[in-house]
């Protein structure tokens, strides 16, 4: 490099910086922009979120969302199940179990579309190049994103 100047730095259309990921530009070790690889590791929750913390071992940025994808969505995994279970145990309940598990259920088909936005949501900060921390589980992801 020469220290010239090599012309304006790229703006976004509001007029700021642009994310790149990692500090000199490069992007990350799969070869895709930090920020798209951040937010593919949303894509298919844990599954992809493992696939990118395991592919990435530099950039801190797409760890931090794979991290974070496996946490949220691997956590909601398990308990789906465990309410799978519960509803499963209930239904042997004659009535009163009936009862229980028919607004269990009935509350779960209520989530389910917030667990849609939530997927939506944290896939457009990664791909805006915001390290967007979820409560709770963005300072655990924190941790395992600086660690090699």
């Amino acid at each position: 490099m020469t220290g010239a100047d090599d012309g304006p730095a790229a703006t976004g259309p509001d007029g700021g910086p642009v994310a790149t990921g990692t500090d000199d530009g490069t992007g990350s070790a799969t070869g895709l922009d930090s920020n798209l690889a951040g937010a593919l590791s949303y894509l298919l929750g844990p599954v992809t979120g493992i696939l990118f913390y395991v592919l990435e071992d530099e950039d801190e940025f797409v760890r931090f969302h794979a991290a974070q994808s496996t946490i949220v969505f691997g956590g909601l995994f398990v308990l789906t199940i465990a309410l799978s279970v519960v509803l499963t145990l209930l239904a042997a309940i004659p009535v009163v179990g009936w009862i229980i598990g028919l607004v269990l259920g009935f509350g779960a088909l209520l989530i389910s579309p917030l667990f849609l936005l939530v997927w939506l949501f944290l896939m457009y900060k990664a791909f805006s190049g915001d390290r967007y921390a979820a409560p709770i589980a963005g300072k655990h992801a924190e941790k395992y994103a600086s660690a090699n």
